[in-house]
């Protein structure tokens, strides 16, 4: 089936935004039969709305850190407490998958 682009009237906002066929053809790939109602910023703004968090959608605070295999300078998404090594995610994937 191809998909075009349509324009879609915001339910929330009234605002025109654009349902891309990339969109639709992901919609149908998870089964979903309605259109989005709502513009992406409302969507967003509807999910925090819902699920009580202030911060959804913001981006997480990343924290510096050298690699404790390869000594690479990185940045991960937690505080590291120091009681356990902490590695760039190509180091975590060989010791991860060497387990």
């Amino acid at each position: 089936m191809s998909f075009e682009d349509k324009s879609l009237q915001c339910s929330d906002c009234g605002a025109t935004f654009t349902f891309s066929a990339e969109e639709q053809e992901f919609f149908q790939n998870k089964g979903f039969t309605n259109e989005p109602k709502r513009c992406p910023s409302c969507r967003q703004a509807r999910k925090a709305e819902r699920y009580g968090n202030s911060n959804y959608g913001a981006p997480r605070q990343m924290f510096p850190v050298t690699c404790a295999e390869c000594g690479k300078d990185t940045e991960v998404p937690f505080e590291p407490r120091g009681d356990k090594p902490v590695y760039c995610s190509d180091c975590y994937r060989k010791v991860r998958l060497g387990r």
